[in-house]
């Protein structure tokens, strides 16, 4: 099966405009591929996109809110209007949204992160998979979060990266179910130093006002620290990269969370409740192995 990543191959990444999904996209370029990349920041998109270009890099730009499924289908007609083929897929546009109790978070706040989180994911899947299944070759990365692979307490933003990881894990299954060529990561980053911390600046109308609950100032202000000290978004399209050649399927980015990852695996083995993570802490390295 010819490799995904690599000269003459094409790239689609969401969530381009910064952070990892702007250092996946200026990784896949220095691979030699053509690259469409996508965001809702329509300005800070075409930035990121000229950056490349003036680097002799083939891109193409998209503006797209990947919560809705039509915008998602024009993204994919527009990466094969542009370079006939799509060999990676990354549904990586993701938002925080606040840190509150279940029960206190609104209806639009609810709608709006699961609706980027989980149902972009879902939406990148449902068009661009037939596309690689036709191709008879691709690759599809989800970008989730640790926070996605034990329990947490941030509000409804873990459970949407729960939900992302599941999504992965049934893809690779049904993939292989029906023998296709096509594999599938699922990057679980912990801390890594970009502007998540600030996504209610793409906060659309329909979720309502920010609250400005105590809670949610605190989370956010321990959340800035935590990827103030981050790992750098292009060691982390490096490992990405890495477990696309690989066929590695869970990609994490640090090591400071795999005891509380454990726990959660022996919870559910033994029906006991789970337990509170470990206040939030700057990562200590590189994942080992």
């Amino acid at each position: 099966m010819p490799a995904p990543v690599g000269p003459g191959r094409v790239a689609v990444v969401t969530g381009a405009a910064s952070g990892i999904g702007l250092a996946l996209s200026r990784r896949f370029a220095t691979e030699g591929m053509a690259v469409v990349l996508a965001d809702v920041e329509g300005p800070a998109l075409e930035a990121a996109a000229a950056g490349l270009a003036d680097q002799g890099a083939r891109v193409r730009t998209v503006v797209t809110d990947v919560s809705d499924a039509d915008q998602v289908d024009a993204l994919r007609d527009a990466a094969l209007a542009a370079f006939g083929a799509v060999h990676v897929v990354c549904n990586n546009a993701g938002v925080g949204g606040p840190h509150s109790p279940l029960w206190e978070i609104s209806r639009g706040d609810a709608d709006w992160v699961l609706g980027v989180n989980a149902g972009g994911v879902l939406n990148g899947i449902r068009s661009f998979v037939p596309v690689l299944l036709e191709q008879d070759a691709g690759h599809v990365v989800n970008t989730a979060s640790v926070f996605g692979l034990f329990a947490g307490t941030l509000g409804v933003y873990g459970p949407s990266k729960h939900t992302v990881v599941a999504l992965s894990e049934a893809l690779h299954l049904q993939l292989r179910e029906v023998g296709a060529r096509v594999g599938v990561s699922v990057l679980c980053p912990g801390p890594v130093a970009t502007r998540f911390g600030s996504s209610d600046r793409n906060r659309p109308a329909s979720a309502g006002p920010a609250t400005g609950r105590e809670v949610d100032q605190e989370s956010a202000a321990r959340m800035d620290e935590l990827l103030a000290a981050g790992r750098p978004p292009d060691e982390v399209a490096g490992l990405v990269v890495d477990a696309i050649t690989g066929g590695q399927f869970y990609v994490l980015t640090s090591t400071n969370r795999i005891e509380a990852i454990r726990a959660r695996a022996e919870a559910i083995v033994t029906g006991t409740p789970p337990e509170p993570p470990l206040s939030f802490r700057p990562a200590p390295g590189p994942l080992v192995g």
